[in-house]
């Protein structure tokens, strides 16, 4: 990664990113009308504003526009996978029974280390809505956000973003499966469990006839669309690609144009594809990436004096901040000042060699708290949003913003990271 210039900041610029969460939060539940049609106010509205802060105050444009290219390559990313996996179409036996949604949700927790948190979850949302069709809820939707759009990818660089940037700095690839592997499937079990007691006690009020009704006219197993593999297989290995700067995000937009255009309008149609969800992910990732620079930047000067020192405070800090803030540059500033505490610099060779013999704790509490606590809000990582789009425009009735904090993530997920953090990480 190329070196950027942070300059202090003014903590005034920190606002911005304050009042558009809020805005994702409130505004819906105030009118959720006026804000399905006019959310790009607010989001472009105060992104500009550290925008002209940073060109014409701070002098420091290349900072933004260092951010601006993150930017693309995020959103080109999600794109891209966004429209590939709207030309596989797969159809599951159609009995949402607990057991098979659990074994659903399980399968999609590995694969999304094999195609990311992105490609699982734009992969899998639909068959999965699609086989609890006749008793969708919200529950369905956040678990599935909490294992497949999150907790799931914590085991390879290619899960999700954080850890690909902790593989360019010099993390070995199998480091974490190595190292976390028993965290993953101890967190996911938990998960897992929470689940399939939840879903089994909604399923049992169910009409009986229904059930039997449903599961005897189960669809037919089956898959269409399937040659757009090979385009996904080409976007996770353009991931990889880093120069010529923009040649990645070329390959992904070519194979997305290919995958769209070689696609079967009736495959289209089955998974109801159309581009209304990520046009809103783009708008309103388009103003978080802006308002949360200031943010990043007060962050990465004063780590040092915020007096975190033990692995368990890395911990904490990473993950509460991962979910509110992009947990990719989150992930770098604490991991780049659990270095400095060792007197060790990230980009150095040596010094990472040194930190993954020596320091090693530090580096796996930072990891697997940048990845699961994207799950506690839905703009914690980049598919969150999205999964919660898509299955609105399936039927699904989704948790507000803070209802989602309320009731699932505060009494779901902090307990289960809590027991995470006391067993592995309170030393």
């Amino acid at each position: 990664m190329e070196n950027i210039t942070i300059l202090p900041v003014n903590p005034l610029m920190i606002i911005p990113f304050a009042l558009l969460l809020l805005s994702i939060a409130v505004v819906p539940l105030i009118n959720k009308e006026w804000w399905d049609n006019n959310y790009t106010i607010p989001s472009l509205g105060l992104g500009i504003i550290p925008i002209i802060y940073y060109t014409f105050f701070l002098k420091n444009a290349s900072r933004m526009a260092h951010t601006g290219f993150e930017y693309i390559s995020f959103i080109t990313l999600i794109g891209s996978l966004f429209v590939v996996a709207g030309g596989i179409h797969i159809t599951i036996m159609g009995r949402s029974t607990p057991h098979a949604n659990v074994i659903l949700l399980a399968v999609g927790a590995i694969i999304s280390n094999l195609l990311g948190t992105t490609g699982a979850s734009m992969l899998l949302i639909r068959p999965y809505l699609k086989a609890n069709k006749y008793r969708i809820s919200g529950y369905h939707v956040v678990f599935f956000i909490f294992i497949v759009s999150n907790i799931g990818g914590a085991l390879t660089p290619i899960g999700d973003p954080p850890l690909f940037l902790g593989y360019l700095k010099g993390v070995p690839f199998f480091w974490l499966i190595g190292k976390a592997w028993h965290i993953w499937a101890f967190t996911i079990g938990l998960v897992l469990a929470i689940f399939y007691f939840i879903d089994l006690h909604y399923y049992r009020k169910v009409k009986e006839k229904l059930r039997e009704e449903v599961e005897a006219k189960g669809e037919e197993a089956r898959a269409s669309g399937l040659h757009n593999i090979i385009f996904l297989i080409i976007i996770l290995l353009a991931v990889f690609i880093n120069e010529p700067k923009f040649l990645r995000e070329i390959i992904m937009i070519a194979a997305a144009a290919g995958s769209y255009f070689t696609t079967k309008k009736e495959v289209h149609e089955r998974n109801d594809f159309h581009f209304a969800p990520i046009n809103e992910v783009a708008i309103l990732f388009a103003g978080i990436f802006a308002t949360m620079v200031p943010c990043l930047d007060w962050l990465e000067l004063n780590a040092g004096t915020l007096g975190i020192r033990t692995p368990g405070q890395f911990y904490w800090s990473t993950g509460i901040l991962s979910g509110v803030l992009d947990n990719a540059p989150t992930y770098l500033n604490f991991l780049s000042a659990s270095f400095g505490l060792h007197s060790l610099q990230l980009d150095n060779p040596v010094h990472m060699k040194i930190f993954i013999e020596e320091h090693w704790k530090y580096l796996q509490a930072i990891s697997i708290s940048a990845v699961f606590f994207g799950a506690i809000t839905y703009i914690g990582n980049g598919p969150n949003f999205m999964v919660k789009s898509i299955s609105e425009q399936a039927g699904a009735k989704c948790p507000s913003f803070f209802g989602y904090i309320i009731k699932y993530s505060l009494p779901i997920l902090i307990p289960i990271f809590a027991v995470v953090w006391f067993l592995f990480f309170r030393g």
